[in-house]
């Protein structure tokens, strides 16, 4: 921070009311550090007997959860609950958080619920559960992140804000695993099954995938070593990058880069605005970028290629290719290729004993031309398109083969005859500095992660300093013979405090004079799902909905419950004769007749 600044400015969000939460963060002069707040603490254990191949179903409002493997049949848990020893009503938060833990037939249910929503104060839970290897896993929190051991059955880890970290998934058999996160990154070591894994706004990185994939981020990077498998990647801002592709993958993007190492299988890639890079072409590929250059090395299978105004760059090579038949020391392509440009140059790099059948137009030629190798048999003609003169190039490499075709409206075109050597080369360099930015890339990931963490315990201890200030400031002005109204000031400093007034959910329901019927899903309903969802709603000044959070509920439910609830319409809340954001829980009922 510097020194210089003279005012102290703090920047609060809107408190998490069903949590008790206070995010502050204090920008500006250095105050005195206090000294960290004391807490209280309270362990709840225990273990159940259980069998290998059964499931684990961790269901709570509110900790982060650590799941453990070791050779017993037996689950055991440990669950610390801490809150802070200044808050007067600090021991009754220790008690309104109940854990259930039974046996049920499909193994072990482990359940952590808080017993009123309605307080305010800070709560820390942590879940440590040990289960057998070949288990299943099928967690849910409200708030907190979640990390895996080694696990050979399904698993299924779902939280609202937190990370998720996994180990080794599946074990002989193949195994399928879900992952979902509202805002944070996943991180998987090994996959050998099936995975669909989907963050809001974090980055996803996995090592090893052996199996069909499915994964999506609302803005964070996509990072894989291998897969081999059918993959779809997609985020709307980050970068992707594959070290090795065997299977079929298809990647896009909102406008990040896309690169692959070797792509053995079928690609389709797709980017709004950033470049793409291949460095070995082995199977089919498809690209397309509308304003980023695309790079290409070692290109063996069929290529199309399409940028709006970026470049194209591609080395062709005839390491591996079947020799052409009736054509001594040529080798031809697996597949015919087209490289498409709007407004930029297309380099071609050719191998001398490649058979190819080449055919280049440049539509705007005033200015551009087609460059070529004086040993490339290449026949330049100039004919009229569309009001204006286009350059066309033709030529038959070794006698011809599979067609590669050229195409740029405005931008030149060469060709140039390379050397095997160079280009293997040329390869290698490009797959270590691959390999390079990806072993940077998820070190970057694991320093922020860590910064990351270490920012939020500065952020909970400076909340609980202001909370502790604004606390004391509240008796202070309680102390004093009205000055100006204590309730009036009761309410300012609760929306303040929570970012709005909180209101009883019956009386706010007094208010309601527009509702939404939630459409019930049907696949709940083919699966005879019912159940209660609780929601927390933000209600604007004009009384429309501005913000939903699923409190607790089954997942199927609870999304057709928030799109529902996101219609609603409320009367205005109007204090002291100006309108204010109200906080309020709805709670919704799904029940089959």
């Amino acid at each position: 921070m510097k020194q210089g600044v003279k005012k102290l400015r703090w920047a609060m969000v809107p408190a998490l009311a069903a949590l008790g939460a206070v995010s502050t963060i204090a920008w500006g002069r250095p105050k005195q550090a206090k000294p960290e707040s004391p807490r209280l603490v309270e362990e709840k254990t225990g273990a159940l007997t259980s069998r290998e191949g059964l499931r684990l179903r961790l269901v709570t409002d509110l900790g982060s959860v650590r799941i453990l493997t070791w050779n017993s049949n037996q689950v055991s848990y440990k669950v610390r609950i801490e809150s802070n020893a200044r808050d007067p009503e600090a021991q009754k938060l220790l008690k309104q958080f109940a854990l259930i833990a039974r046996n049920t037939p499909a193994g072990v249910q482990l359940t952590g619920q808080l017993g009123s929503r309605d307080f305010r104060g800070r709560l820390w839970v942590n879940f440590e559960v040990t289960v057998p290897r070949n288990y299943n896993l099928d967690v849910l929190t409200q708030a907190g992140s979640i990390e895996t051991q080694d696990i050979a059955g399904q698993v299924a880890l779902a939280t609202s804000g937190g990370s998720i970290t996994v180990g080794r998934v599946g074990g002989p058999g193949a195994a399928k695993a879900r992952l979902e996160t509202q805002g944070g990154h996943i991180n998987v070591q090994e996959m050998n099954g099936e995975l669909r894994a989907v963050t809001a706004a974090g980055h996803i990185h996995v090592a090893s995938m052996r199996g069909d994939a499915v994964l999506h981020s609302g803005g964070g990077h996509i990072r894989i070593g291998t897969i081999q498998g059918t993959a779809g990647l997609e985020t709307r801002g980050g970068n992707i990058s594959v070290e090795r592709a065997d299977g079929n993958v298809t990647a896009a993007t909102g406008g990040g880069q896309i690169d692959f190492g070797e792509a053995t299988g079928s690609i389709r890639a797709r980017t709004s605005g950033g470049g793409i890079r291949v460095l070995r072409v082995s199977g089919p590929i498809q690209l397309e970028t509308g304003g980023g250059s695309i790079f290409l090395t070692k290109v063996q299978g069929a290529v199309r290629a399409t940028t709006g105004a970026g470049g194209i760059t591609a080395w062709f090579t005839s390491d591996g290719l079947a020799e052409a038949p009736g054509k001594p020391k040529a080798h031809k392509l697996f597949g015919a290729s087209q490289l498409e440009s709007g407004q930029g140059d297309i380099v071609v790099y050719l191998p001398r004993e490649l058979a190819v059948t080449i055919e280049a137009l440049i539509e705007t030629a005033a200015e551009h031309r087609i460059e070529a190798d004086p040993d490339l048999p290449l026949k330049v003609s100039y004919v009229n398109s569309g009001g204006g003169r286009a350059v066309r190039g033709e030529c038959a490499l070794n006698g011809g083969g599979e067609t590669l075709r050229l195409k740029t409206v405005a931008g030149n075109i060469r060709l140039k005859l390379s050397d095997t050597d160079l280009q293997m080369r040329l390869n290698e360099q490009q797959m270590d500095e691959l390999r390079r930015h990806m072993e940077l890339q998820q070190q970057r990931l694991l320093e922020w992660q860590r910064r990351h963490e270490q920012l939020q315990k500065q952020i909970e201890r400076r909340a609980e300093q202001r909370a502790e200030e604004l606390r004391e400031r509240s008796e202070q002005r309680a102390a004093e013979p009205d000055a100006g109204g204590r309730e009036g000031w009761g309410r300012k400093l609760e929306q303040l405090w929570l970012g709005g007034l909180r209101v009883d959910p019956d009386e706010q329901q007094k208010k309601l004079v527009h509702s939404v019927q939630p459409v019930y899903p049907d696949v709940a309903k083919q699966a005879g799902i019912e159940g209660t969802v609780r929601l927390r709603v933000n209600v604007a000044q004009d009384g429309m909905v501005k913000g939903v959070k699923i409190l607790s509920g089954e997942a199927v439910l609870a999304n057709a419950a928030r799109e529902a609830v996101q219609q609603w319409r409320y009367q205005p809340t109007v204090i002291e004769g100006k309108p204010v954001i109200v906080i309020t829980t709805v709670t919704v009922e799904f029940r089959l007749k």
